[in-house]
């Protein structure tokens, strides 16, 4: 018989929602359990934002080093360890992994290791290798099970020659053709990494052009990119077949109307995400799950009583920063205190490719589309003193403005270090910042991030340095 435990909030799945939920509860002074049937901090500790950034990493280093004579240096015969730029990224996701056992002692939270199942109003029940390890009680209950890899129907991963972005973490070989099936943030990621160490990569989008969310200029500017640096890009195009060899993947590949077939020594498939709702108890309850995502409200609330669900079982973005602000706003609403409901407009997305991409808010088409009459403001990369130091110049800073209100709706980045630098907007559209104010902010000299005030500046014709 399984040990009986009672608590105030049970939070099952430990990713960044998951985690967070649990810390803030405690906090708060609830007594907590989280439940993870893997390992604490979920896919995007262990198997995705972290060690895919560490991979990333490597590959800038590797470029650099590729061009150091462009930096008066010398390095011949540049070469990479595979096995050992995978243990790199492993130890880095295992590190903080670490760090998450120490986040939950030290928050005096309970964790059980096991799979969690909803079992009635106000308990779940755990079990491991199908044997029972605890029934929990709670008053309340927050599901963070996230998402896993979309298969597409008869082109499934399945580790060898057809890739997911796990598989893709851990290579046992470095393949000289890949394949990538979708041109997400996920896709394109990967599709950077491998391109970078000296992969041929192709990518095959179905829309009509790569990183669809992204704004079109990015896009378009994205794409050349890539292409100048000998990626194959296919947009209208849609991957109709695999054929398995020995050791390669023959794909049948469909666009404008023509079908070509293309070899490729390894596929990796990044064609979205469906949520975890399977085998957690919610065919027992009032849950509504559509397109395999469970259906929350703006304080993450479900539609049955004391549960609650957050993070890529929920709606998008997909992104772990949303997952862990959305824990803290469920958390403080359930303990009584007054957190405003998520704005999904003011959370930044970021894409660590070369180059880097970054957005917050509204693209221009969106903001068109919308009503708004805009005023839009770019400035180049290649007109920035500290980008030209650098020795990196491809790229752009573009804003998106209300020209009646001064709001900003939107800002997008492409070139070095713009993860870094989108926060700076994402603050300025939290605290509903408008252009006056940004202009009269003073940004530091050299740095990238004039490029924000000079884009602005731009877009109400004032620009200084272009």
């Amino acid at each position: 018989m399984a040990d009986q435990h009672s608590f105030d909030l049970i939070v099952l799945g430990s990713g960044p929602g998951g985690y967070t939920a649990a810390i803030r509860a405690a906090q708060l002074g609830m007594k907590t359990a989280i439940v993870e049937r893997e390992l604490l901090g979920g896919i995007c500790l262990n198997w995705g934002c972290i060690p895919t950034k560490a991979l990333l990493r490597t590959s800038e280093i590797y470029h650099l080093m590729t061009h150091a004579k462009d930096y008066g240096l010398k390095a011949d015969n540049v070469s990479f360890d595979l096995e050992a730029v995978v243990k790199r990224s492993r130890a880095v996701a295992s590190q903080l992994n670490g760090g998450i056992k120490h986040l939950m002692k030290k928050n005096k939270i309970t964790v059980f290791e096991g799979h969690g199942k909803l079992a009635g109003k106000g308990k779940l029940a755990v079990t491991k290798d199908d044997k029972p390890v605890a029934d929990l009680t709670a008053k309340h209950i927050i599901l963070a099970t996230g998402a896993r890899a979309r298969d597409l129907p008869g082109m499934e991963a399945d580790g060898n020659l057809v890739w997911s972005y796990r598989h893709a973490l851990v290579p046992k070989v470095f393949p000289k053709t890949l394949l990538v099936i979708g041109s997400g943030a996920i896709g394109i990621e990967f599709a950077s990494f491998f391109q970078t160490l000296g992969c041929k990569v192709t990518v095959v989008e179905v829309m009509d052009r790569i990183l669809p969310v992204e704004d079109a200029e990015v896009s378009a500017f994205a794409h050349k990119q890539f292409e100048k640096q000998g990626m194959v890009i296919k947009t209208k195009a849609a991957v109709k077949a695999l054929k398995k060899g020995a050791n390669d993947v023959t794909a049948t590949i469909e666009q404008n109307g023509k079908t070509e077939t293309l070899t490729v020594e390894r596929v990796i498939s990044a064609v979205g995400i469906v949520g975890n709702v399977e085998n957690i108890g919610l065919e027992n309850t009032k849950i509504k799950v559509e397109k395999t995502h469970v259906i929350a409200g703006k304080y993450c609330e479900t539609d049955e009583p004391g549960v609650y669900a957050i993070g890529d079982l929920t709606g998008p973005p997909w992104l772990a920063h949303k997952a862990g602000h959305e824990a803290v706003i469920c958390v403080e609403k359930i303990a009584g205190l007054h957190p405003h409901p998520l704005n999904v407009l003011g959370i930044p997305g970021c894409t660590y490719c070369h180059p880097q991409i970054a957005s917050v808010g509204l693209t221009e088409a969106a903001a068109k589309a919308k009503g708004h009459e805009v005023k839009v403001g770019r400035y180049p990369f290649m007109a920035n003193g500290k980008a030209i130091a650098l020795g990196d110049t491809n790229g752009f800073v573009k804003t998106v403005f209300d020209a009646t209100t001064g709001e900003m709706l939107g800002a997008h980045m492409i070139g070095p270090e713009v993860t870094e630098m989108i926060q700076g907007y994402t603050i300025a559209k939290t605290l509903e910042t408008t252009e006056e104010d940004l202009m009269h902010t003073v940004f530091p000299h050299p740095t990238l991030s004039e490029m924000m005030h000079e884009s602005v500046l731009d877009a109400y014709g004032r620009a200084i340095n272009f």
